[in-house]
């Protein structure tokens, strides 16, 4: 049983991306996950433009070896349909070439995505990777190690600091980290993949559809290669009950009614089935870290409440993670006051873009108020610019701090 002073549990992007930054550092870490990869993961599969930020910061030439891989589609904007019915096209650059231009973001399936990772993990012999290993049970002891073990009792490894990146559903993230699933700050999505959707943008615009009659939720098509579009729906949890909204069922009926919807899916063909998931948002901020531990990506609740982009976030999360991990082995104090500096570190990288973002779900609930900014962004490059680099963008904090942002929103320029 291996004694070590780092685990990760989660070769998701959060934890592979923590795992990476430590082998850069030159520490070593132990990283378990109970899948063997690949293996699928249920999500919407596009890349923001924080994900290739984030991936040239592990290793330069990582964007560059992404957008070669066939199992991508470069994308170069949002499509927008108002709840009503406007459609409002923002590309992530005003009048981008594609011949020379790199895309601002991509859709790939997890699938491979997840996999384009764990193959760089596997390239690092700092990393003590371990697939299919399932930890039941996770034990602090008096001198603040954690001792892991599976469920039949056998010891898998203790730690003297555990980076916990194993999902949304996380035991730890629960059961320790307080992170109990509260409906207003959690969304309930469902995805398909289909197979000869019509109508899909010859430059792999993104879809987002905002239904009158499906508000507060969301419906997406995202285009992915061999004709094939990821196609799913988003509502929050406290929606879903009060309303009691069936969104399996609501998935099909607009699928098959809605105008703008039906004629291109009359001819489709769904792939597999369709896979249920939870959303654990950021729209509250939470504590990120405790005793011995840090949260990262969904374990931590850091999921964008308007876009539900979790990649970026985690991946963020996942080189903070590793910055303070080695900050802690340095000093060697693993207690709570000292932990916290992560959690101020990731807040003050994601805060005010979650925060904008709430506010941009809060609309939902108000179709007509979405209809404005919908309309008004048609007329306001800088409205618009805002609401697609929601979506894809580097970093909206420095814009968001500036005043003659703020004013330029307002004169509509």
């Amino acid at each position: 049983m291996p004694d070590v002073d780092i685990c990760i549990l989660g070769a998701g992007p959060g934890g592979a991306t923590a795992a990476l930054h430590l082998a850069n550092a030159g520490r070593p870490c132990l990283l378990l996950d109970r899948a063997r990869f690949p293996r699928d993961k249920v999500c919407g599969d596009a890349l923001s433009g924080k994900v290739l930020a984030e991936l040239r910061r592990i290793r330069p030439e990582l964007p560059a070896e992404l957008e070669t891989s066939p199992a991508q589609l470069p994308s170069w904007g949002i499509e927008f349909y108002a709840p009503n019915g406007r459609r409002l096209s923002v590309p992530f650059k005003p009048r981008f070439n594609k011949a020379t231009d790199a895309a601002a973001g991509h859709i790939i399936k997890r699938l491979h995505f997840d996999n384009f990772l764990v193959e760089e993990v596997r390239c690092r012999p700092e990393i003590d990777f371990q697939e299919g290993v399932d930890v039941a049970n996770h034990e602090q002891l008096p001198d603040g190690r954690w001792r892991l073990t599976a469920a039949d009792g056998t010891e898998i490894a203790t730690a003297r600091l555990l980076l916990v990146a194993n999902g949304a559903q996380s035991s730890f993230a629960r059961q320790v980290g307080g992170h109990a699933l509260e409906p207003a700050h959690h969304c309930a999505g469902l995805r398909a993949y289909y197979r000869g959707v019509q109508g899909l943008s010859p430059d792999n615009f993104i879809e987002l559809h905002f239904i009158k009659d499906f508000l507060p939720g969301y419906l997406w098509v995202f285009p992915l290669p061999n004709g094939e579009a990821n196609v799913g729906v988003g509502m929050l949890t406290e929606a879903v009950s009060q309303k009691k909204v069936n969104l399996r069922q609501r998935l099909d009926d607009m699928l098959q009614a809605h105008p703008a919807l039906k004629v291109r899916f009359a001819g489709a063909e769904r792939l597999g089935p369709v896979r249920g998931f939870g959303l654990p948002l950021g729209s509250k901020r939470r504590a990120l870290s405790g005793r011995g531990y840090l949260l990262l990506g969904d374990a931590g609740s850091l999921i964008d409440p308007f876009t539900g982009e979790g990649i970026g976030h985690a991946i963020i999360s996942g080189r903070h993670a590793a910055d303070w991990a080695g900050r802690a082995l340095v000093a060697q104090d693993f207690s709570p006051a000292f932990l916290r500096g992560y959690d101020g570190a990731v807040y003050n990288r994601l805060w005010q873009e979650l925060r904008l973002s709430r506010v941009m779900q809060r609309l939902l609930s108000y179709p007509w108020l979405f209809n404005f900014v919908a309309s008004r962004a048609a007329n306001n490059p800088t409205l618009a610019e805002t609401i697609s680099n929601m979506f894809l963008d580097l970093d909206l904090r420095e814009r968001l701090r500036q005043p003659s942002f703020y004013l330029k929103l307002l004169l509509g320029r």
